[in-house]
């Protein structure tokens, strides 16, 4: 468990190279608002231990993290998310277009027809009402 009570757990793929995994997991901190704009990841020695890989790795992440404006690393500070809330929503955005994308694509996979995968949809957040 990191500062701040946040716990690390990555099922890694291991068709996937590791440092784009733990880029996705932070994503996905990030857009669920586990980190906030501006606040400090773990240091990239922490990040390792926790994650049980090599700092190398964790340090590329970071760094393309940075190269795409994500983070920022001040010198001797740490590393920080983007202070841009716009930077963020819109990583909240891709992220849930990619999702929805592969669902449907997962679904029309199977044989559904786009009016199938419509109705599939709407019961589902029919039932979502009653729990939401």
């Amino acid at each position: 468990m990191l500062e701040g009570g946040i716990n690390l757990s990555i099922n890694y793929d291991t068709t996937r190279p590791i440092y784009e995994q733990i880029i996705d997991y932070i994503l996905k901190k990030l857009a669920s608002g586990k980190y906030s704009a501006g606040s400090k990841l773990p240091s990239q020695r922490e990040m390792a231990k926790v994650l049980s890989v090599n700092p190398n790795t964790v340090q590329r992440a970071y760094r393309e993290m940075e190269i795409k404006d994500l983070v920022e690393t001040k010198r001797g500070l740490g590393t920080y998310v983007t202070e841009s809330e716009e930077k963020i929503e819109e990583i909240r955005v891709e992220m849930a277009d990619e999702i929805v994308e592969n669902f449907i694509e997962e679904v029309r996979a199977l044989g559904f027809k786009k009016a199938e995968i419509k109705q599939m949809l709407d019961k589902q957040f029919e039932e979502l009402k009653g729990g939401k």
